[in-house]
């Protein structure tokens, strides 16, 4: 049996890895611990877990993980701990705020002997793996570029009984954060390329505003990324927060591959239904399709059970963290940033 905990309900990706940590059978969650403590117990009353009353006692029952999923600037003493005390981490992404945290999550960890996991989910969505299994296998030949969107919705407050404990508005605070859309949105894509082309950035060029809903947060809502690779690959990425608040879902992740055999596009949540209700007022998108987070979770699990590293590595962790933090610094200049 592998005993898992969650330290921290700051990020709204904790009530999903509850129950992909509860549909596994040979795992079992042994609670959850949350500084917020107002939080805390009343996610431990609605998933009917364990509350602990610090993350040290969560810690001092030797589980062997535990998913980190507080606020980004608060990853790193939770890693520490959670290394500290041998349990094996799954940490939110971005893996930190800024480059030299990033780079002390991944040493703490390697200094522990412990596995570290970044949570990019979306490596196991199955429209991403279908475009995986076609690169690998020659399909496309040489990828000359990519354009890609990863939008979503201002992050609004959590709606759930409307209880002020429940708000999620760290994303748009920076020092709790890191920055606005880009800090948010950024990694995932950047991950998915650097996993597709067996390359990394060499160049980051970057492009922010706040155009979508001024005055609303002091971060930025809107963002533009364009990275090169090693291999001469160039992606140009949208990472704004644009789509609006009666969106039919928070969001999507979209890219099309340009390569010398052809266009491959890719959509990863096509997979829906378009639901009706007179008492939500406006169509939504209910999602059918293959669970990323459940495909993220089962791999954290079984490098675990292995003894082995997991398939994406604190390492991939910090290369995202790298291309935000270039990012942000050709924002500030104006000018394209190299990357070693």
């Amino acid at each position: 049996m592998i005993r898992l905990g969650i330290l921290s309900f700051a990020h709204l990706h904790a009530e999903a890895y509850v129950e992909n940590l509860r549909a596994l059978p040979d795992v079992e969650l042994i609670g959850i611990a949350d500084d917020n403590v107002e939080r805390g117990r009343y996610f431990a009353q609605q998933f009917g877990v364990r509350l602990f009353d610090s993350y040290a006692a969560l810690l001092a029952e030797k589980p062997d993980g535990v998913c980190v999923c507080s606020e980004n600037a608060r990853h790193l003493p939770l890693v520490q701990m959670a290394a500290e005390a041998g349990a094996h981490v799954l940490c939110e992404k971005p893996l930190a705020t800024t480059l030299e945290d990033a780079q002390a999550i991944v040493r703490v960890c390697d200094d522990a002997g412990v596995r570290l996991m970044t949570a990019f989910p979306m490596r196991f969505g199955a429209p991403a793996l279908e475009i995986k299994k076609l690169v690998d296998a020659g399909g496309l030949g040489h990828i000359y570029g990519c354009n890609a969107t990863n939008q979503g919705a201002l992050p609004e407050f959590h709606q759930a009984a409307n209880l002020a404990f429940l708000k999620r508005d760290w994303f748009v605070n920076k020092a709790l954060a890191g920055g606005g859309a880009i800090a948010d949105h950024l990694v995932h894509l950047a991950d998915l390329l650097r996993w597709y082309l067996r390359s990394e950035v060499t160049e980051v060029f970057a492009s922010a505003n706040q155009i979508m809903h001024a005055g609303r947060v002091q971060v930025e809502t809107g963002g533009l990324a364009m990275l090169t690779f090693a291999n001469g690959t160039f992606a140009s990425i949208d990472c704004s927060w644009s789509k609006p608040a009666y969106y039919p879902t928070w969001g999507g992740l979209k890219l099309e591959l340009v390569a010398e055999k052809g266009l491959a596009t890719m959509d990863a949540f096509k997979q829906t239904m378009s639901v009706y209700s007179h008492s939500v007022g406006r169509p939504v998108w209910s999602y059918w399709g293959s669970d990323a987070n459940q495909g993220m979770i089962d791999e954290f699990v079984a490098a675990i059970r292995e003894g082995r590293s997991p398939s994406i590595t604190g390492h991939d962790g910090l290369r995202a963290v790298e291309i935000v933090v270039a990012a942000y610094q050709s924002i500030e200049s104006g000018q394209p940033v190299k990357l070693s």
